[in-house]
């Protein structure tokens, strides 16, 4: 990606790894920009990703992951049967709603992670069969994983954004800006 990441103050290892999945996240709400929902929904390459339904999904994952930390189960529970359905906008969702929600998401992130007593804490992983029985991971494991997984997928929205109308991601932090490249 194409921007900044601001220093962390010294020792602020928290501000440090927000800063982080946050620079991730502008990633893929730029990639949506100026698009028209039947855009976002189109699937230009070999793959069954769009843009919308990256959105859906990453802000889903992060949801499911902090309801896990905190104890409470996801907003929605997904497993090899509908796991699918968290790649594609459905029952009146569109782009907008779900930036809405994911800010909503984002901000709930930053508030329970800069309130945990420690980045060492641990939460037991569910029971799922792709995680380890008995398995427990930390908070500093959970922030993390949310960078490496909106990462991954911030990727996958430049490729899918330049199949679209060749926008890159610096054209885009420009729009973002207001600015153009010269």
């Amino acid at each position: 990606m194409v921007t900044h990441v601001r220093a962390e103050e010294q020792g602020d290892e928290r501000g440090a790894l927000l800063a982080f999945i946050e620079e991730q996240r502008g990633g893929v709400r730029r990639s949506l920009l100026g698009l028209t929902e039947e855009q976002a929904a189109s699937r230009p390459s070999a793959s069954e990703l769009s843009l919308s339904g990256l959105l859906k999904h990453v802000a889903e994952v992060e949801q499911s992951w902090i309801a896990r930390a905190k104890g409470e189960q996801p907003a929605v529970r997904r497993d090899e049967s509908n796991w699918h359905e968290c790649f594609v906008l459905a029952d009146g969702e569109t782009v907008a709603s779900q930036l809405a929600y994911w800010e909503k998401v984002a901000a709930e992130t930053e508030a329970f992670l800069s309130s945990v007593p420690s980045l060492d804490d641990t939460f037991a992983l569910p029971p799922d069969p792709w995680f380890p029985p008995e398995g427990r991971v930390s908070m500093r494991w959970l922030a993390l994983h949310l960078i490496r997984e909106t990462a991954r997928h911030a990727g996958h929205a430049d490729i899918i954004r330049e199949s679209l109308d060749g926008k890159t991601a610096f054209e885009l932090v420009a729009m973002e800006q207001g600015s153009t490249w010269g």
